[in-house]
């Protein structure tokens, strides 16, 4: 079982005319004109950002891969 789970939701952006991320992953930004658009970018990236900026070099080589993996939640979206 995974020991962080990182949870994305997309936000409407009634300025922008986009979605954006509200999401608990460091650096991940995400802008999309549609939902299936965000979902593609998110896990494109996300797993990238989680590695980059909440897994440390010494978990890395010390941690078995299997528990590294972390679970990426899409919430449902929600208006700003």
């Amino acid at each position: 079982m995974p020991t962080n789970i990182f949870e994305v939701r997309a936000v409407w952006d009634d300025e922008a005319q986009v979605w954006i991320t509200d999401s608990n992953i460091v650096g991940l930004h995400v802008e999309a004109e549609t939902l299936e658009e965000f979902e593609a970018l998110v896990f494109e990236h996300a797993r990238d950002m989680i590695f980059a900026n909440h897994v440390s070099d010494e978990a890395f080589a010390t941690t078995a891969p299997r528990d590294l993996i972390p679970a990426i939640v899409l919430k449902e979206p929600r208006a700003a």
